[in-house]
């Protein structure tokens, strides 16, 4: 049964409804996406906003059942493999540290490839796939294996896939396969300086 996100998540301020209908589940099908479906993920990320318009992100991603799926697989933690094996595209973000017209450091590259994610991940919820972002992979192990060079940050890996059956999660991840609350804007939005 499809998870319904308005029994999980009310905001508090008016919002565009995609905002709060993109989440992280981990239950996929197994099942492939299309090439069109890859791409227009891609050019989502494409149109993010950066830093003189330097597009600091690079994606390395691996489709199920091709040469590179393995290697990125084998990237994830053991805990995060158990679930994305079901996934239909695996992909590595890194981020460049210098500006290319100059070589000079590039201090927002990590926070403009995180918008680059964040159209990714939105542009998959539109389309109702499954979009996981993840910390839990060997960040040294992926620059050895995908070539990422030192001018590069290893920043993070996501799953991409058809929505899948909660009830074949691991009995562990099952209890947590429903959308999050989100903390008030209170909390951390302030006016002028830093609380304290």
């Amino acid at each position: 049964m499809a998870t319904i996100v308005s029994d999980h998540r009310k905001p508090d301020h008016p919002v565009d409804p995609v905002f709060v209908h993109r989440w992280s589940p981990r239950a996929m099908s197994g099942e492939p996406i299309s090439n069109e479906q890859l791409m227009t993920l891609l050019e989502a990320a494409r149109w993010a906003p950066s830093s003189y318009n330097e597009q600091p992100w690079r994606v390395m991603y691996a489709k199920r059942d091709t040469p590179a799926w393995a290697r990125h697989l084998g990237l994830l933690m053991e805990a995060n493999q158990v679930w994305c094996k079901n996934a239909a595209v695996l992909l590595l973000f890194v981020s460049k540290k210098t500006f290319a017209k100059n070589n000079k450091p590039n201090p927002v590259h990590v926070f403009d490839c995180g918008s680059a994610w964040e159209n990714l991940a939105l542009q998959g919820a539109q389309m109702g796939l499954v979009i996981h972002g993840m910390a839990g992979f060997d960040a040294d192990r992926a620059r050895k294996k995908l070539g990422v060079p030192e001018d590069f940050t290893v920043c993070a890996m996501a799953a991409i896939g058809k929505p899948g059956r909660t009830e074949e999660l691991p009995e562990n991840l099952r209890s947590i396969e429903a959308p999050s609350g989100r903390k008030p804007v209170t909390e951390w939005a302030f006016e002028g300086r830093f609380p304290g």
